[in-house]
C-alpha cells in the first residue's frame, strides 16, 4: 500500500513513516500543506494521513481542495483537537476517518486498513466534465472552449461546474444558492444574475453557439444546440 503522510512535526513524521514502512508499506512524506496538496494531486496514493494543524495551508483546506478537484482518496485526519465539533468539522470538510493525538499505532495501522479497504471499491474519481466543446478539468482548476483557455474566477467556476454536472436540465437560483454558496441568501439578490452575466460572457461569447441559457420563470440550462 503506498501512503502519503502530511505532517510537520519532524519526530511525528519519522515515527509515522519508520511504522509504516515496518508494516510493508510505501510511504511518502510532506510536511505543509501546499506540499501535501501537491503531492496528492501528482501522485496516486491509497491512503493519505494527515495532521489538522499544517503550515502555510491547513489540514482542512488540504483536503476541501482535493475534494473540490474530485480528489477521492480516502484520508485520515490527525489532530490534537477532540472536541465533538473538531471532528465534525474534520469530517465535514471531506476527511474520512479522525483519529485524535495521542493515538496507538495499532488502531492508526487499523484505521488505515479500513480506509485502504473502502477506497479499493470506489470508482475512480471524475477528472474532467465536458459539453459539446466546452471542458473543464478538475484537477488544474482549467476551462476550455473549442482549445481556447477561460479565465474564471474561483465562484464562476464553481457554477460552471454545479452546471455542467446537470447539464440539459434545469437549475433554480435556489439550487445555485444552496450548492455553489453553501447558505442561503435572500430569494430576492441579484448576485446569481451577476454571476451569471458574467459566466455567459466568457463561455459563450464569440463562440457560434450559447451554452448557457435562461429559462424563464425557471432558472438556467447549460445545454447545446439552441
Amino acid at each position: 500500500m503506498r501512503i502519503l503522510v502530511i505532517e510537520d512535526d519532524a519526530d511525528t513524521a519519522a515515527y509515522l513513516a519508520q511504522g509504516l514502512r515496518e508494516g510493508g508499506h510505501v510511504v511518502d512524506l510532506a510536511s505543509t500543506g501546499p506540499e501535501g496538496l501537491e503531492a496528492a494531486l501528482s501522485q496516486s496514493h491509497d491512503v493519505i494521513v494527515m495532521d489538522r494543524m499544517l503550515p502555510n495551508m491547513d489540514g482542512l483546506s488540504v483536503v476541501r481542495t482535493l475534494r473540490e478537484a474530485g480528489h477521492a482518496t480516502p484520508v485520515l485526519i490527525l489532530s490534537a483537537l477532540s472536541q465533538v465539533d473538531d471532528r465534525v468539522k474534520g469530517l465535514q470538510a471531506g476527511g474520512d476517518d479522525y483519529l485524535t493525538k495521542p493515538f496507538a499505532f495499532s488502531e492508526l495501522e487499523a484505521r488505515i486498513a479500513v480506509l485502504a479497504r473502502r477506497g479499493a471499491v470506489q470508482p475512480a474519481a471524475e477528472t474532467r466534465l465536458a459539453l459539446a466543446d466546452l471542458e473543464m478539468d478538475l484537477l488544474t482548476r482549467t476551462v476550455s472552449r473549442a482549445g481556447k483557455t477561460l479565465d474564471l474566477q474561483p465562484r464562476e467556476f464553481k457554477i460552471l461546474e454545479y452546471l455542467l454536472r446537470r447539464s440539459g436540465r434545469v437549475v433554480t437560483r435556489t439550487m445555485l444558492l444552496e450548492g455553489v454558496w453553501d447558505y442561503n441568501f435572500d430569494p430576492q439578490t441579484n448576485v446569481i444574475d451577476v454571476h451569471i452575466s458574467r459566466l455567459r460572457q466568457k463561455i459563450d461569447k464569440g463562440f457560434e453557439t450559447s451554452l448557457l441559457h435562461t429559462i424563464r420563470g425557471a432558472g438556467y440550462m447549460l445545454r447545446a444546440g439552441g
